[in-house]
């Protein structure tokens, strides 16, 4: 969930500030060696303690790293969010680098009304902390559904935003990577309050021409180059395009029960524009989604040809010819105030409803299976990749796996499974997994083993430990969420989960819910490395993306 980050910094470095092992990127070893070492995450924090400029007040949303909590100003008054991290939860490398490059990229924008903005970034011993702008008007689709009339001309005024927001990162440098509608909330409970992008916990730096191919993101929202791991910014276009296809009509273009298929959708990237109420929508707004989902990122309209932002001046051209290249906007874009005022009907209402509030159910399951990933497990993967680096070189090559994994008892894995675990999870492409890299293969066979987490997670809701989540449960783990909760969205997430229809939701149907998901773990690199790397990798080996039993 983001309200941004605010996460606590340190302004001091400790003379000794270095890991025992270069090769391990896991940073807890020297965080807690005896040795005093501190870890440092921030290259220029504001200071040290928070305190001293800030109060913290209530807890207003909570990530997959950090909390976020409402902060006030201890001098002006003025109200700020604060993203607090706690290092305890950066277990690699990555985790550090990607808070560190986050608020590096929050300083780098320009100031800009539908971008949060950073104040402050304290780093202490214990946490960093992200002080930015307080965005209190709610997510996206919920100022959607709230209202009594949802047309085309609304969805082309949020896409224009949208868009704004792509091309101002785009001509600073910066990739978004995790374009999606809980990345937008509004500023303010007023009906003029402007629209921000709020989370910049997966961006990167880029240059022109220069290409990426680590595999991050919403899988819903993941671009089929994402896949075949070689992308440019032209990916936030393809997001912006999910976006814009959920809005017209309230669910996503590439849709399957599994993983698997939300892959193989995107790949073939097949749009339906079939089903209700696309023969009600304009066809320049389908013109803009095929244009914005074009398969082959060269052809895919940028954010400046969509806004209309093609500076093309040169004397070989009438200057007639200039003008109109400057101002050649997509023609439902053009104008969002001249879109279709006909409503969309209540079913795209009732879908984003439904929609928004699952994905807030999911991640409150999601969060509490992050937060019983224990201080033990953690100990017991680092002890599991020490027992297989026989020869202490941090680094562990196939055969050490595969002996090490049937010594701890791992059920058996063929040996081109092995294989494509391995490479999908070796980042830097050595061939060897270091720690940071076990971690997330560890994790990845944890979940295979069992489902541990998830029963933990379904106990939480089950609050009468009947093995069952009952309707009554289910309304009260939403409860939080205001008015999204209603009866309607409420008894829609029960029919949709609740396959045998016996009117509450098992085990079985909690599993496969999570499993299908609609908003798997947000911004979670591990996860995406997980559960798309393999495909990835099949991808790139036979050029397509068959699956089992699919001929």
């Amino acid at each position: 969930m983001g309200n941004c980050c605010a996460t606590p910094g340190s302004d001091t470095k400790s003379k000794d500030a270095k890991p025992k092992t270069k090769n391990n990127p896991f940073y807890s070893e020297a965080y807690t060696t005896t040795t005093g070492f501190k870890l440092s995450v921030l290259k220029d924090p504001t200071g040290h303690d928070i305190t001293l400029m800030y109060d913290l007040g209530r807890e207003v949303g909570r990530g997959e790293f950090g909390i976020t909590y409402l902060c006030t100003d201890v001098n002006t008054g003025d109200k700020y969010a604060c993203k607090s991290i706690s290092k305890k939860k950066l277990r690699t490398a990555v985790d550090i680098e990607d808070v560190r490059r986050e608020v590096e990229i929050m300083k780098h924008m320009p100031k800009h009304p539908n971008i949060v903005s950073l104040k402050d970034a304290f780093e202490d011993d214990d946490a960093v902390h992200i002080v930015m702008e307080l965005c209190e008007g709610g997510e996206l689709f919920d100022r959607i559904v709230a209202r009594g009339h949802y047309t085309e001309r609304a969805a082309a005024a949020v896409m224009k935003t949208i868009l704004e927001v792509v091309q101002v990162c785009h001509k600073n440098g910066v990739m978004h990577r995790d374009l999606k509608p809980e990345n937008f909330l509004f500023a303010n409970k007023k009906e003029t309050s402007p629209l921000k992008a709020i989370d910049f916990g997966l961006s990167v730096f880029f240059r022109p021409g220069e290409g990426f191919n680590e595999i991050v993101g919403s899988p819903y929202y993941m671009a089929p180059e994402v896949l075949r791991r070689n992308y440019g910014p032209e990916v936030d276009i393809w997001s912006a395009g999910v976006i814009l296809y959920i809005l017209l009509c309230g669910v996503p273009p590439f849709w399957a029960e599994t993983e698997q298929g939300v892959a193989q959708a995107i790949i073939r990237s097949v749009i339906d524009f079939k089903r209700d109420p696309w023969p009600r929508v304009s066809d320049t707004a389908k013109d803009l989604v095929r244009k914005m989902l074009e398969p082959d990122p060269k052809k895919r309209l940028s954010a400046a040809e969509v806004l209309g932002m093609c500076l093309l001046f040169t004397s070989a051209l009438p200057k007639s010819i200039a003008y109109g290249l400057l101002f050649a906007e997509h023609p439902w874009i053009q104008n969002a105030k001249k879109a279709p005022n006909v409503s969309l009907g209540e079913t795209v209402k009732a879908r984003l409803k439904q929609f928004s509030v699952m994905n807030k159910l999911k991640k409150r399951a999601l969060r509490v299976i992050a937060e019983h990933l224990s201080v033990e497990e953690v100990a017991g993967i680092k002890e599991a990749f020490e027992m297989m680096d026989s020869n202490k070189t941090g680094k562990i090559n196939l055969e050490q796996l595969k002996h090490g994994l049937h010594k701890l008892g791992q059920q058996q894995m063929a040996d081109a499974d092995l294989q494509i675990l391995m490479e999908a999870a070796d980042v830097d492409g050595d061939g060897t997994l270091n720690y940071g890299e076990f971690v997330a293969v560890s994790v990845h066979l944890k979940k295979m083993a069992n489902d541990e987490h998830l029963h933990k997670a379904f106990s939480f809701f089950d609050q009468n430990q009947s093995d069952y989540i009952e309707i009554e449960e289910l309304r009260q783990a939403l409860n939080d969420e205001e008015d999204t909760s209603s009866e309607e969205v409420i008894a829609a997430i029960m029919q949709d989960v609740d396959t045998d229809k016996d009117g509450r939701i098992s085990y079985e149907e909690f599993a496969a819910m999570m499993k299908a998901g609609t908003d798997w773990r947000k911004a979670s690199r591990q996860y995406s490395r997980e559960r798309f790397n393999s495909l990835s990798l099949k991808l790139m080996r036979d050029g397509s993306l068959q699956l089992e039993g699919e001929t």
